[in-house]
């Protein structure tokens, strides 16, 4: 597989909205993600690193740096929407991809590197397993702003 990672542009965001529409059930519309995208672009601590193949977007993963006053806490990275397109899974693109994210995490200086996954996402979590990651709280709480 001749996937190539790089950081997110403006003109990858349709890319990356089609991808984990179709990986997480969800339906962002290109509007909303391309308004968020462009008012945060300038936040060097979210980053947005895809994986291209044939000039479309087959992997993706949210990088946030989180920078604490906090010394255990220290400087550490969360990932979320961690993705492959589900035709190519199984070819070590996830890894790959996990790789790109460490070295982009160690050179903002992160401590540690977390991640979040929703329960029905059972494929991924075992290679979030082999990759060394550890379930280090079965607790995730969210409570909605009305």
């Amino acid at each position: 597989m001749n996937v190539k990672f790089k950081i997110a542009t403006f003109e990858d965001v349709e890319g990356i909205i089609k991808l984990c529409n179709e990986c997480f059930n969800e339906n962002t519309s290109l509007e909303y993600a391309k308004r968020i995208y462009q008012e945060n672009v300038k936040d060097k601590n979210q980053i947005y690193l895809i994986g291209v193949m044939d000039n479309q977007v087959v992997a993706h993963a949210k990088i946030n740096i989180i920078p604490t006053i906090y010394e255990d806490m220290n400087t550490y990275a969360i990932l979320n929407h961690v993705c492959v397109k589900p035709e190519l899974r199984r070819e070590h693109i996830g890894t790959k991809m996990l790789d790109e994210c460490f070295r982009i995490a160690k050179e903002n200086d992160c401590k540690s590197v977390e991640l979040w996954s929703k329960n029905f996402r059972t494929a991924a979590h075992g290679l979030y397993h082999k990759y060394g990651f550890e379930v280090v709280d079965a607790k995730f709480f969210e409570k909605r702003i009305d």
